[in-house]
Order: structure tokens, then sequence, then C-alpha cells
């Protein structure tokens, strides 16, 4: 009998070992499920945070080559500038030396000195107001980025090139095959850019629409694809206005056909990235038409 409840008791005790060993083992393999998702939500995040940091570099090389040419051209001028001054200076010292000077002639080169130091205000008003577009400029692609999120460099591309921002938006985010009825997803990604442009009420900007070369077969109102791209920009221009409240004087619609592409149409990637809608931020030409006006 003894033997009996001996046996028996080994057998709960092993069992009950056997109970806690197999709960210890699932709350470690789920600790570990947990850990390993964790990680990856992580990696991920790096290597967003690696793309973006890419293509800030990207921007930032951009914007110094667009500098540093500015910066050649107004060292030109300055050395232009120089020039003038140093042979005005050797003008009048000559006239001042000759008997023969008269008031008129020492007027005149007077106002020419005049001119010369309206020259140099002039340059250095350029180049603040250089420096300023420069910085505004990047500062709006941030804030296009920072709105917009991580959406993939195929459906969406902002850049600068030669002062000049750029907004890139694939027609396959925008648009059916064929047709210019922009899609929900593409409007709440012109909802984010239409948030940072409202905010910017003196920007005017051109949205332009772009096909491929493949011949427009469809029937209807739409002939061709110039047409096709026009009913396009129009499109996005309605959204921006009807439903996310953009001022239409900000905007203007384009449409370019197959005339303007960024890649050879002889592929199915080179015609994709040739079908886009680009927003165009227009340079406020006004403000350095003003720099060349007569100072009252």
């Amino acid at each position: 009998m003894k033997v009996k409840q001996l046996v028996l008791l080994s057998s709960m005790a092993v069992t009950l070992f056997s109970c806690v060993s197999t709960k210890k083992f699932k709350d470690a393999e789920s600790k570990n499920a947990e850990l390993t998702t964790k990680y990856s939500t992580l990696l991920g995040e790096y290597n967003d945070c690696q793309k973006q940091k890419t293509d800030i570099s990207a921007q930032k090389t951009t914007a110094d080559n667009d500098n540093s040419y500015l910066k050649n051209q107004v060292a030109d001028l300055q050395k232009q500038n120089d020039y003038l001054k140093q042979n005005s200076t050797t003008m009048l010292n000559q006239l001042q030396s000759l008997s023969v000077l008269t008031n008129s002639q020492a007027e005149s080169v007077k106002k020419s000195l005049e001119n010369i130091g309206a020259k140099d205000a002039y340059i250095q008003n350029l180049q603040s107001s250089l420096a300023s577009k420069d910085s505004l400029n990047m500062a709006l692609v941030m804030n296009l980025k920072g709105a917009i999120g991580n959406l993939d460099d195929k459906d969406i591309n902002i850049k600068v090139d030669k002062g000049v921002v750029y907004i890139d938006i694939s027609d396959k985010l925008l648009f059916k095959s064929g047709s210019f009825d922009v899609t929900d997803r593409a409007k709440e990604v012109l909802g984010k850019v239409a948030t940072v442009l409202k905010a910017q009420p003196d920007i005017e900007f051109m949205v332009e629409g772009h096909t491929d070369n493949v011949a427009y077969k469809g029937s209807g109102v739409l002939l061709d694809n110039w047409d096709l791209s026009v009913k396009r920009a129009t499109s996005v221009v309605r959204i921006l206005q009807n439903q996310y409240g953009i001022n239409p004087a900000q905007m203007s619609a384009a449409g370019r056909s197959e005339y303007l592409p960024v890649s050879a149409n002889d592929s199915a990637e080179g015609r994709g990235a040739n079908r886009r809608t680009r927003i165009v931020i227009l340079p406020q030409l006004d403000q350095f038409f003003k720099l060349l006006e007569p100072k009252k």
C-alpha cells in the first residue's frame, strides 16, 4: 500500500513539474514573439529614417550646387563693379588734374560714382534675396516630406532643381489607366500637400499633366494624350480648390501630353515614370523685379 502511495505521489510530482515547465516555455515563447515583432518594427523605422536622411542629403547637394552657381554669378558682378570703381576713380583723378575740367564734367563723374554705389547695394540685396529664397524652398520641401510621410518615391517625389520646387505624383497613384477620375487614395495624398500649400498663401503653383507616348484609345470627350493630360491636371486642381480650400488664384492647370518625358518610352518602367502629374511651385519673379525698380 505504501508503495502504491509513493508511486502515486511521484506521478503527481512529475505531472505538476511538467505543467509548470510547459507554462514557462509558452510564456517564454510568447515573450520572444513579442520581442521579435518589436525588433521588426524598430528595424523598419530605422530603415525609414535612413531613407529620409539619404533624400535630405540629396536635396542639400542640389541646393548647394544651385547656391554655388549663384555665388559665382554674384562674384562676376562684383568683379565688374570693382573694375568700374577703379576706372572711375582713375578718371576722376585725371579730370581733376586738368585745368579744362568743367563743372558739368565733374557732375557727370560724380553721378557715375553714385551709380556704382547703388550697384553695390543692389548686389548685396540680391545676395540676401537669393539666400532667403533657398532657405524658403528647403523649408517648403521639408514641410511637404513631413506632411506626406514615408510614401514610396516611385509614387511621389519632391525635389528642388535650379531654385524651383517640384512635386511629381505618379498616375498609378492618382488615376486608373486612361481615366482622369482621381482615386480615393490619391485624394488623401493631395489633402496632405494642400495642407502645406494652403499655409503659404503667397505661393503660386502650376499643376501639369504628363502622359507616355502610347496613343489614347478611349472614347468620349477625349481625343488624344493632349486632352487626357489637360483633364488630369484640371481634375487635381478642382480637388485642391473644392475639397481642400486652396485659393484658385494661386493655381493654374496645364497639359504637357507626351512631350516632356523624364525617361525613355521604350520600356514599361520608363513609360510608367512618364505618366505623372507634376506640381510646380512657381518662383516669385515679382520680388526680383522689385529689385530693379529705382529707389525713391
